[in-house]
């Protein structure tokens, strides 16, 4: 089974792209997805998070504020780094679980999405790496837009992941998006055809 890695930065487009892809026929495993499923009440995940956090990053219903997680994380690489110490490998596992039964489904292609593929160090995973990029200022503005948060929030955001320049020069594959939204699919079926075709690798 051959695995593509599909990256990028925050707000480039990638759960976009996802979408593309699923409509396509794409197996998809999504980091994000995993993440929230490791931290849900109930696991030690997330006994582990408001153990280190306190528990006024919960939501009344005992779920994790994520918002308010968020703030924390990325006003303090410190507290980034606890998390990630926690949540990383409870995704993983959850990651190789997911994988090991689209191989036991006989899947030919999975793309496997995460944003922080190649930052969690975890690129070693996949055999190829798919970018979806966007200049800086795109993505600024993209991330305030959507987030409804302030330039400086926004800028600690990116601060906290590999520069889209250094992650689209680690790509196999890099998917533009910094134009309208038809040109992005147009891309992504292109991609599809040319390197899934019906769901099995192709050579070339």
């Amino acid at each position: 089974m051959r695995i593509i890695g599909l990256t990028g930065g925050i707000a480039s487009g990638k759960t976009t792209v996802t979408r593309i892809l699923t409509r396509l026929g794409a197996a998809v495993v999504d980091a994000d997805q995993l993440a929230r499923e490791a931290v849900m009440p109930g696991t030690a995940c997330h006994r582990a998070i408001v153990g280190t956090f306190g528990a006024g990053i919960l939501l009344p219903d005992g779920a994790i504020d994520r918002k308010a997680l968020g703030r924390l994380i990325f006003a303090d690489p410190a507290a980034r780094r606890k998390l990630e110490a926690i949540t990383h490998p409870a995704i993983a596992s959850l990651a190789e679980q997911r994988l090991a039964a689209l191989r036991e489904r006989g899947e030919g292609v999975v793309f496997y999405v995460a944003p922080l593929l190649i930052e969690a160090g975890v690129s070693g995973r996949v055999d190829e790496i798919w970018v979806v990029y966007v200049d800086r200022e795109t993505q600024l503005a993209r991330l305030i837009a959507r987030d409804g948060i302030t330039r400086e929030e926004a800028e600690q955001r990116l601060a906290a992941q590999m520069p889209m320049e250094e992650k689209a020069a680690r790509g196999t594959v890099v998917i533009d998006n910094r134009g309208e939204p038809g040109n992005l699919e147009r891309q992504v079926v292109t991609l599809w055809e040319r390197h899934c075709g019906s769901g099995h690798a192709k050579n070339g």
